[in-house]
């Protein structure tokens, strides 16, 4: 299994300003085939019942572990809450709805794109789809939502920090009024 870098390049205590954020960013993708996927920790009846709504074929199980119940085992979430949820390959439409169905749950929710385009202004070479993700952490500093927080972070993923990638960082905070701080998550792809 490989890694990408998650970048932390925005944090923001605006959740409609970090939308327009992730708006702006995947206008500058390849987005033609592009996918999203979703995790949360659910810790409310009414979050899971509005998340459910949005994305009925959840997976989950008990944040205290699948055998206190899980999706698998045919249990019913609202009785195993707190839950980590997961779906993954939903078309880009389902995103914003997840979203407002959160409320003050922590999720991350990750656009897989098919490139970063080539910015030949800036010397950036294009990435190829393997390496070129977004993600937004609502109510969550990182990407597993083990740091609950009150903002919400945008991510960009590259292959590694190295020459034209922590370039292309760099390019895509300033894009959108950010700054890279150094932080990095490894996330498997």
């Amino acid at each position: 299994m490989s890694n990408s870098a998650a970048a932390a390049v925005l944090t923001i205590a605006d959740l409609p300003e970090a939308i327009r954020a992730v708006r702006t960013l995947l206008g500058m993708a390849d987005i033609g085939q592009a996918e999203v996927d979703f995790e949360a920790v659910i810790r409310s009846p009414d979050v899971l019942a509005q998340v459910r709504h949005v994305l009925p074929d959840l997976e989950w199980w008990a944040s205290a572990g699948k055998e206190h119940g899980s999706s698998e085992a045919g249990d019913n979430p609202a009785d195993c809450i707190p839950i980590r949820v997961f779906d993954w390959g939903r078309p880009l439409d389902r995103a914003m709805p997840f979203i407002a169905a959160l409320g003050p749950d922590a999720a991350a929710v990750r656009w897989d794109l098919d490139a970063w385009p080539a910015v030949p202004e800036a010397g950036l070479e294009a990435i190829s789809q393997k390496y070129a993700y977004l993600t937004l952490t609502v109510n969550s500093r990182d990407l597993y939502q083990d740091e609950p927080s009150q903002d919400h972070t945008i991510h960009v993923h590259v292959r590694d920090l190295d020459g034209d990638q922590i370039a292309r960082v760099h390019w895509l905070a300033d894009q959108v009024g950010g700054r890279f701080t150094g932080r990095v998550e490894l996330a498997p792809l």
